[in-house]
């Protein structure tokens, strides 16, 4: 595999790695199961693609993106709350509205960036080429996202979140305001997909109603694959977990689709993209067996 392709890798890696650290807030801190990703993911780019052919500032484009991604999960969060829907069931209706949702943001199925402004643009002066610039300005992004993330979980309204979602019957009798917990937690996962959308589309110059389709995949297995490859017995571990597995997910795919003998192609994305999510859960069953019979 040529040094391009490990650097585009790694690039997507680095935008599924806000995917994986919204679905670790949703799945692992929240224990909500949360489908709206699959329309938040698209909603980000939607929204930052038409700000800046409207002739917006793309940081402030990419801006508005995580506010339309937190107000899409606040949504679902409400459903469930007030309504008492199911979560699943509310994060398939979300899911749903926010196709037609998108396509009414942008007007047509796709909006191209050729030619526009990104938030690359301001960085193309150092001389570095594309491949290079787009992870290591991704890069930036990511771990500033997973710093904050960090001190966040470690607040006081933070462990309040995380208190909700291990034990929310104890943490309404602590006095905790779970549903508001529910609603913030929720708001900032899809806030952080909806982001990732955004840089996507900046990178890849364009922004299409179907580019959500499979992205909850996408998020659990890197969740998934980082706790398999490495200790999450804190919150930083966690999410440098996420990062972990977001970036060995990418390069497996990149890895699995370039294997010549395999005779893969890229039709065959879902299929490996399964075999991995599998894989991913089997492997630290399969360690641990294997570590008892050792001892």
């Amino acid at each position: 595999m040529s040094l391009i392709a490990w650097m585009g890798a790694i690039e997507t890696g680095f935008v599924y790695a806000l995917v994986a650290l919204g679905v670790f807030l949703s799945f692992r801190i929240l224990d909500f199961p949360d489908l709206t990703v699959d329309g938040s993911f698209p909603l980000g780019a939607a929204v930052a693609a038409t700000a800046i052919v409207g002739g917006w500032d793309p940081f402030l484009s990419t801006a508005l993106a995580f506010v339309a991604g937190c107000i899409a999960g606040s949504i679902t969060a409400w459903l469930n709350v007030r309504l008492k829907i199911l979560n699943l069931l509310a994060s398939i209706l979300m899911m749903i509205a926010l196709y037609s949702i998108n396509l009414r943001i942008m007007g047509r199925p796709n909006v191209a960036l050729l030619g526009e402004r990104t938030v690359l643009t301001p960085f193309e002066g150092l001389g570095l080429p594309f491949y290079l610039l787009t992870p290591l300005v991704f890069a930036v992004v990511v771990i500033a996202a997973m710093i904050l993330l960090i001190r966040f979980l470690n607040s006081e309204m933070g462990l309040a979140m995380r208190a909700t979602g291990a034990n929310a019957r104890m943490a309404r009798a602590q006095g905790i305001n779970t549903a508001a917990m529910t609603l913030l937690g929720m708001a900032l996962s899809n806030g952080l997909v909806a982001i990732g959308g955004a840089l996507f589309a900046q990178s890849q110059g364009s922004a299409d109603v179907t580019m959500g389709v499979g992205t909850i995949v996408v998020g659990l297995a890197s969740v998934i694959g980082g706790e398999a490859v490495m200790s999450t017995r804190t919150i930083a571990r966690a999410i440098i977990a996420c990062l972990v597995g977001a970036i060995l997910y990418r390069v497996a795919v990149a890895l699995a689709l370039n294997a010549g003998f395999l005779g893969l192609t890229a039709s065959d994305l879902n299929l490996v993209t399964a075999v991995l999510v599998a894989a991913a859960m089997v492997l630290p069953r399969v360690l641990a067996q294997r570590r008892r019979k050792a001892a």
